[in-house]
Order: structure tokens, then C-alpha cells, then sequence
């Protein structure tokens, strides 16, 4: 990802002035760092993009490092992919979660199609350090790829399994497969211009609503304004709006596993920051994801509350 100077100084600008952009306290976060740890004396700045199992992830992070003695600043919620990137890369903050596939498609730029999820981590990780100074830690389990669901009632009456059946209906029967979809969806290659091309479909404008990504769920529940949508794998909504997740037949979508991303010059001045965080990445599971993002989507917890409870509970604080 190219960016001159003077973009990087501008985003260092809008990540440290924005209230936007920052994710207020709340409850369940840490009162600050601990007395003693091997992260004592060191400073930090975690930052997330802004939905809900990123702005988990944050709190994580950030308590899970106070545990250890840092010293840590939130800048959870930042607005979109190449926000947080950029961040990372302008030294803005020090570090932040990433999923394999975005890194190796929408920041690295490359066409190669990979579907073994460690043969995309060794790929990407070498290129990235070498290129950006950006370390990928070893990854977690949790695979939160992008998925198209459809209510499961409506799978069943339009008989739609997979996404080779939706392109068919998306052919034959365009008021039925009508999609939604956030912005940045509609605008990365591993996203819907890309879908279109591997399954060989196109949808009119009309039949394509751009909403944010939370109202996306409810919208396919109720099939309003669509039938069908962009979904995580790991949102625990799929489960409690009873919705069906379409087999992706062709493989189009990369694998997204879960890698904590830090400034190479952080981690070498602080290099117990891996060390620290390797329990959290080894617990960290396609199906644990669901189940901590539905306490907030579903339950109406806070990001702090359930970061907190999780990390109590698996002695990590």
C-alpha cells in the first residue's frame, strides 16, 4: 500500500484528534496497568476497526497487556480497513487484529488465490515484515471469512444452498435475490466484484442496498430491504436470527484467520508483547468468536464487560 508523507501525517492527525475514532471507557475495562509484569514500563496503543468483534478484540488486547504491566491507550473503532492500516503503518498506534485474507488481497495487493489458511500466513506475514515492518503473530483458529446468509426459511422456499444456486437465482429470479451489503463490501476484490466474477452473476443496481454492517443481520431476518447479505462467520447473530450461511462452492472467499499485527520496531522493543498474547490467540475459535460476539449483539453487553469476563474466566487477567 503506497502512501506519501503527508497522508500518513494527516491520518497520525485524525486517529489522535478524532473522538470518532476512539472507543470510550466502559465497564469491565481494567483500572490500568499492574504493579509488576513483564510488559512493565512499556506503552502502548491498541487500535480495531469499528464493529463489534474488532471493538472485543481491542479491550482484549488492551487488558490482557495490562495484566502484564503496559501501560496501554485505546483507539478502538476506527473507521474502516484502510484507516487502521494506515495507522499501523504511520506508527499511530502500535498494533492491532487483521485477518489473513484482507492483508494478503486488500493491503499487499496480490491476485495469487490461496485457500490453505498456513501456506496464506507464511506468504503474507514474510512479505508484509519485509515490505511494511508490520509482523503478523502466529494466528488463531478463528477463521471469520466473509459468508453470504440468507434467512433459513427463505433458503428453503427459493431452494438456495449454495452461492452457485444464488448466481442461478440472481439470474432467473432477481426480485428474490436481492442483496445488502456494507460499503467496503461493495468495494474490495474479495468482496462483491469479486463474487460477481467467480460465480458469474450480476445483480442491477436496484436490487443491491448498501447499509452498515450490524443492520445487515436484522435485514435478511425480516427480508427487508433483502433476501440476502454480506455476513462474518464468526457473528454470533447467524445462530439467534436463524439464518443459514450458503456453502461457498467455488472457494472464492480466502481464508480470514485472526492475527494480532504490530510495528516490527514495537515488538523488538518489546518483545514479550508475543509471548503475552499467545494464550489469547490459542483460545480464540471460529465458534468462541460466535459466542462472545453474540453477549453483545444478542445479549446487549458491552466490549469491556464480556473482554473482561472472558479473560477472568480463562485466568488471563
Amino acid at each position: 500500500m503506497r502512501k506519501s508523507l503527508l497522508a500518513a501525517v494527516g491520518l497520525l492527525s485524525v486517529v489522535l484528534t478524532s473522538g470518532c475514532a476512539l472507543n470510550s471507557s466502559g465497564p469491565g475495562q481494567a483500572a490500568g496497568p499492574a504493579q509488576d509484569g513483564p510488559l512493565k514500563g512499556a506503552t502502548l496503543n491498541v487500535g480495531s476497526k469499528e464493529f463489534t468483534e474488532q471493538l472485543l478484540l481491542c479491550e482484549i488486547t488492551a487488558e490482557r497487556l495490562e495484566s502484564q504491566g503496559a501501560t496501554v491507550k485505546r483507539t478502538c473503532g476506527m473507521s474502516g480497513s484502510n484507516a487502521v492500516r494506515g495507522a499501523l503503518t504511520s506508527g499511530a498506534i502500535d498494533m492491532y487484529w487483521e485477518y489473513t485474507g484482507t492483508g494478503w488481497i486488500t493491503d499487499l495487493q496480490q491476485k495469487e488465490t490461496i485457500t490453505d489458511p498456513t501456506v496464506m500466513y507464511q506468504k503474507l506475514s514474510v512479505m508484509d515484515k519485509a515490505k511494511n515492518n508490520v509482523v503478523w503473530l502466529p494466528p488463531a483458529a478463528a477463521n471469520n471469512t466473509y459468508a453470504v446468509a440468507v434467512k433459513t426459511e427463505t433458503a428453503k422456499k427459493l431452494g438456495v444452498s449454495t452461492l452457485s444456486d444464488y448466481a442461478k437465482l440472481a439470474q432467473t429470479d432477481p426480485g428474490n435475490a436481492t442483496f445488502c451489503g456494507a460499503s467496503e463490501f461493495f468495494g474490495r476484490d474479495d468482496g462483491w466484484p469479486g463474487l460477481e466474477k467467480a460465480y458469474g452473476m450480476s445483480l442491477s443496481q436496484d436490487k443491491v442496498a448498501t447499509l452498515a454492517e450490524g443492520p445487515i443481520y436484522n435485514a435478511i431476518a425480516k427480508n427487508n430491504p433483502c433476501n440476502f447479505g454480506e455476513v462474518f462467520a464468526t457473528d454470533g447473530r447467524i445462530a439467534s436470527l436463524g439464518l443459514t450461511v450458503l456453502e461457498d462452492d467455488k472457494h472464492f472467499f480466502p481464508p480470514y484467520n485472526l492475527s494480532l499485527n504490530v510495528g516490527s520496531a514495537v515488538l523488538d522493543k518489546n518483545p514479550q508483547i508475543q509471548t503475552t498474547m499467545e494464550p489469547v490467540s490459542k483460545l480464540l475459535t471460529t465458534n468462541e468468536l460466535q459466542k462472545l460476539n453474540a453477549q453483545i449483539d444478542v445479549d446487549g453487553k458491552t466490549p469491556e464487560e464480556v473482554a473482561s469476563g472472558w479473560l477472568t474466566a480463562n485466568k488471563l487477567k
